[in-house]
């Protein structure tokens, strides 16, 4: 019975019958974590839910959404996203996007931490 059961998830695995699609909600992270642990996150796609505080839309082409979870203190409670979509303060949001470090625009627009082209969905 147990070879059965092997040789039948070889068959729907080989046949395209079972699929794996890792959702956002998955991956999750808090605000805090993406934080602390930005070095060993930069370029990956990370995904986080908060509250919209903040936006700055159309510079440089992208929307700057800055979001919070409750999570972290004075330095790490706070995630800046970059997006073509649009988001409004107090929004609940997923927001999925590409850990950057040290991201210079020039212009004095410097950013130690910053998610790029991100992705939003409401909560």
């Amino acid at each position: 019975m147990k070879m059965r059961s092997i040789v039948f998830a070889g068959l729907v695995c080989t046949l395209g019958l079972a699929s794996f699609n890792a959702s956002a909600a998955d991956n999750l992270k808090t605000v805090a974590a993406v934080n602390e642990n930005m070095a060993t996150l930069a370029g990956q796609t990370v995904s986080v839910q908060g509250k919209v505080v903040k936006v700055n839309r159309g510079i440089m082409k992208r929307n700057f959404i800055h979001v919070q979870d409750g999570t972290g203190d004075a330095n790490t409670n706070n995630l800046i996203f970059t997006s073509k979509q649009i988001a409004s303060v107090g929004d609940q949001v997923t927001i999925s996007g590409v850990v950057v470090l040290n991201r210079d625009f020039g212009g004095g627009y410097m950013y130690p931490l910053l998610v790029e082209d991100a992705s939003i969905a409401g909560k």
